[in-house]
């Protein structure tokens, strides 16, 4: 990965480094980089990004969290049923825990589609522009397109981040 990126003309290594910043997902990663003509794999992508952009994993500090409130409201229902909390108290703590709860489990399903989503654009648009481009191979006109196809690339990732 690292002796691709030195192939890439300067302009093209500051857009892809600076979407790799924003972007947590390997997957869309590997769409830009096999647009600009990557040959690897997106393990090599995932891989490099990991090394180079040390990022935390909020989908799964958030998973973790709807873990820990799940627990929270098993413990406060069978203090409920020891006694330790009023029945009126615990079920009212309870309601507000599973709204929370709701909250941040709807909030990850949200992001997964949202990823999803941002991924299948981004891989419709490679193989479009792709296919543009071998049937323009050798053209006199391939070199205005290839400009013209990096505007559009560059204002889809625009569009969708």
């Amino acid at each position: 990965m690292i002796d691709w990126l030195e192939t890439l003309t300067a302009n093209e290594k500051e857009a892809f480094l600076t979407f790799c910043k924003k972007h947590s997902s390997p997957i869309q990663m590997y769409l830009y980089a096999r647009f600009l003509g990557f040959t690897g794999n997106i393990t090599d992508c995932d891989q490099w990004q990991q090394a180079t952009f040390k990022k935390q994993n909020l989908q799964q500090i958030l998973e973790i969290e709807v873990g820990n409130m799940r627990e929270d409201v098993e413990k406060l229902r069978q203090a409920i049923d020891v006694g330790m909390v009023k029945q009126d108290n615990g079920t009212a703590r309870i309601a507000m825990l599973q709204k929370e709860l709701r909250g941040a489990i709807k909030q990850i399903q949200d992001e997964r589609y949202l990823m999803d989503k941002q991924g299948l654009i981004l891989a419709g648009a490679d193989r479009a522009l792709r296919e543009i481009l071998l049937i323009f191979r050798d053209d006199p006109i391939e070199g205005p397109l290839q400009d013209a196809i990096m505007a559009v690339w560059t204002k889809i990732l625009a569009e969708e981040s």
